[in-house]
This record gives structure tokens, C-alpha cells and sequence, in this order.
């Protein structure tokens, strides 16, 4: 760990309250908007465990504006203990970000987060995420569109840049906030080419928290309690965003905020995982539900000691009650019949 400057020792407790855009958050430890995994009840883990914010995942604006099903019942779905809860929403059209907008404020959102980070390919492709780098006028149209929608503090996830040495998500994350009035910045610096390999830039982090006058909330790399205390130092942050670290651990914001010391033992663990069960067969029913929760199994797994038949038996099956079978007994020490 590096040494730590004066300055970076006046930073407040992660535990100490702070607000976004008048939105009072309890604590400096959130969960980052997770692709594909970050629904209410993966959101209600996080504040069960301490988060004092949780982000959703990534939701189409255009599956808001055009009414699309799923998106509306189910990324939509908040659950009354989640508040204060963001609605991170993607895309490139001013007009579609406004409507959906509107649509998650109606549906209970308290704040609304935009993505221009995300690196992946087929995102980028359309115009969203990082790519939105390259077009920071459009950017601005956006936050500015998701504002008149919402009447929300509107936050954004943002990259450093596009490829190595390029600082235009620096850049533009101080455009947004002068001329957006975007009330955070939500800051991964690493450049999209680097995807979560690399080290972060903190230093560059620790450049903007000084030249923005709004909450910087440092992202990437956080992956146990004792990198993001780093990160939260070096980069002179004030928030922390944990992503896949809190991924099968949700122990990892108690951890943070003072909670508890000592890992969970492997009962607890599973009886965390049957409690994910449960919520997964209720967001989507049974069947997809089995389907679902085959790629959260081994995040769970990977917390206790099971033989690698057990760990098979149990990301194979696609029967809930099988599922809850296997984990009941690994959680009481039994063998589990494979």
C-alpha cells in the first residue's frame, strides 16, 4: 500500500453519510451497476449487507421508451427496502433517454445513473456506453435529456478514455458535471481497450475528485474490502463502487462499514445462497429461474470447500429443488449424492 498524504487522511469514514444531488446515502460503500445480474433482489442483498446505495443494471432505454415487457415488469422491479436505489439506463438517442427516464422515476428510482463506460462490443457498437466518449456533445444531450425526464439527480458511469493515453472520459466527465449538471461521477479509470485487466489510474481519479464539484465514486479493481480501502485512498474518492467483488460475497459491505471482521462460515454462505434461490424462482419463475442461477452458483462455491463432482452436479442441474437439495446439504456437512 502506498503512503498516504495528509490531505488523503482528511477524507471522511467510509461509514460517514453523504448526499448525491440533495439524495442523502447512508455510507460511502455502493454496488455498481452489474450487467445482467444486478436486479432487486441482487440490489436488496447489497443494502441488507450494508451498501448504502445500490445501482441497477444496465437497462435499454429503448426497451423503456417502446414498452418492451420484460424490461418494464421485470428490470423495472423495486423492491420497497432497496431505496434510495439508481436506475443505470444506456443508449444513445437524447429522446428514447428522456422517455425512459421518466418511466424510471415513475416507477420508483430515486436517482438515475447513465452509462458510458461499458467496453463490451456489441454496446459500443450502437453508439452507448463508452463509446459515447468519442461523441461528448451527444453525452451532454444525454444527461441533459435524462434530467428533463426524470427531474432526478442524474448520475453517470464513465470510463477514463477510449484507448491507452487518452483522457476523454476525464474530460467529459468535467463537462458533465459544468454543463450537464450531473450530480456524480461514477468513475472506472481504466481506458475501455483494457476491458478489467490493468492496474486503475487512481492518480488520474484523485486529478478529477479535485476538479469536479460533485461526489467522484471510484470504480474497477475493488475487488475485496482491502483494495477498495486502497482505492477510496489513493484516489482521494468519495465513495467506493464494488462490482464483482461483491459477487457470491455480499459480506464484502459489511466488511466495509464496520459490520463484521470474520468471513462468513460455509453455512452461512449457503444459507445465503438458498435465500437467492428463493428470490430468483420469484423474479422469474422456476424454470428460467433454474436456468438463471447457473452462472451464480460458483460465486458461492468458490467461498466453500466442495469436491468438484458436487460443484458439477450442482451448475448442471436445472431443478430448483435439486439446487436447494445440494445446498442444504453441503450447508449440514452431508454427502451429497452425485
Amino acid at each position: 500500500m502506498s503512503a498516504i498524504s495528509p490531505d488523503t487522511q482528511k477524507q471522511p469514514a467510509l461509514t460517514a453519510p453523504f448526499e448525491i444531488g440533495g439524495v442523502e446515502i447512508s455510507n460511502r460503500v455502493l454496488l455498481a451497476p452489474l450487467a445482467g445480474i444486478g436486479n432487486w433482489f441482487v440490489r436488496l442483498q447489497a443494502r441488507r449487507y450494508g451498501a448504502g446505495l445500490a445501482v441497477s443494471e444496465m437497462v435499454s432505454s429503448f426497451g423503456l421508451h417502446y414498452g418492451n415487457e420484460k424490461t418494464m415488469n421485470e428490470l423495472m422491479r423495486i423492491h420497497p427496502d432497496e431505496h434510495p436505489v439508481s436506475m443505470q439506463l444506456f443508449g444513445q438517442d437524447p429522446e428514447a433517454m428522456e422517455s425512459a427516464a421518466r418511466i424510471a422515476a415513475a416507477s420508483g428510482a430515486d436517482l438515475i445513473d447513465i452509462n458510458m463506460g461499458c467496453p463490451v462490443p456489441k454496446v459500443r457498437k450502437t453508439g452507448a456506453g463508452a463509446e459515447l466518449l468519442a461523441d461528448p456533445e451527444l453525452a451532454l444531450d444525454l444527461a441533459l435529456a435524462a434530467r428533463a425526464g426524470s427531474g432526478l439527480p442524474v448520475t453517470v458511469k464513465i470510463r477514463s478514455g477510449l484507448m491507452p493515453g487518452d483522457r476523454s472520459g476525464f474530460d467529459l466527465s468535467v463537462r458533465l458535471v459544468e454543463e450537464a449538471g450531473v450530480a456524480a461521477i461514477g468513475f472506472h479509470p481504466r481506458v475501455a481497450k483494457q476491458g478489467h485487466k490493468g492496474q486503475p489510474d487512481y492518480a488520474m481519479a484523485r486529478e478529477l475528485t479535485e476538479a469536479i464539484d460533485v461526489p467522484m465514486i471510484i470504480s474497477g479493481g475493488l475487488s475485496t474490502a482491502e483494495t477498495a480501502r486502497i482505492a477510496y485512498e489513493e484516489s482521494g474518492a468519495d465513495a467506493v463502487m464494488i462490482a464483482r467483488g461483491a459477487l457470491g460475497y455480499p459480506w464484502v459491505f459489511a466488511e466495509l462499514t464496520g459490520q463484521r471482521v470474520d468471513p462468513p462460515d460455509p453455512a452461512e454462505v449457503m444459507d445465503e445462497l438458498l435465500w437467492v434461490i428463493d428470490c430468483a424462482e420469484d423474479h422469474m419463475g422456476t424454470d428460467r429461474a433454474g436456468r438463471y442461477l447457473r452462472k451464480f452458483y460458483p460465486w458461492y462455491l468458490d467461498r466453500v470447500d466442495v469436491p468438484k463432482l458436487v460443484r458439477s452436479e450442482l451448475c448442471q442441474t436445472a431443478g430448483l429443488d435439486r439446487s436447494r437439495e445440494i445446498v442444504r446439504e453441503i450447508r449440514d456437512g452431508e454427502p451429497v449424492a452425485v
